[in-house]
């Protein structure tokens, strides 16, 4: 679970889809110095739990499957060439369960929040979200492989 400090606050661009769209609606107005505890739902934060993003694999997909644990993160490619997130959720007698869902797809996320500062942002910060969010729009929620977080 992701926790920003006084030390190191959660830094972002409003408007840039670059935190919960739930989480940065309940942000418009706020102000430094407040702070509020926000509840998400599912809708508005990591979507619905998709039963078809649960699957097994068998270990001989693995190339040393007596290492996988619970847990563990891999990139797959999809039968359409697109690389795919997923976890491992459950060890099986002949394999392993996947889960491409979000960890906290289906659940309504409590933030705790506290305001710190609010400033206009700079034009390098500007042209930087714009280049994550135009990014996203491309490769969408999927791992792509490119080494930025989805």
């Amino acid at each position: 679970m992701e926790q920003a400090t006084v030390a190191e606050p959660l830094v972002y661009v409003h408007g840039y889809e670059e935190i919960v769209p739930g989480l940065e609606k309940a942000l418009v107005g706020m102000v430094a110095g407040d702070k509020r505890e926000i509840s998400v739902g599912p809708e508005e934060a990591f979507g619905p739990h998709d039963e078809e993003g649960v699957f097994d694999v068998g270990r001989t997909d693995f190339p040393d499957p007596e290492k996988v644990q619970v847990g563990d993160e891999f990139i797959a490619q999809s039968p359409d060439g697109d690389e795919v997130a997923m976890r491992v959720v459950e060890i099986l007698p002949e394999g392993f369960r996947m889960d491409t869902n979000h960890p906290l797809a289906g659940q309504t996320v409590r933030f705790q929040v506290e305001v710190q500062s609010v400033r206009a942002a700079s034009e390098e910060e500007i042209s930087e979200a714009q280049d994550r969010l135009e990014h996203h729009e491309h490769h969408g929620d999927e791992a792509c492989g490119c080494g930025h977080e989805h």
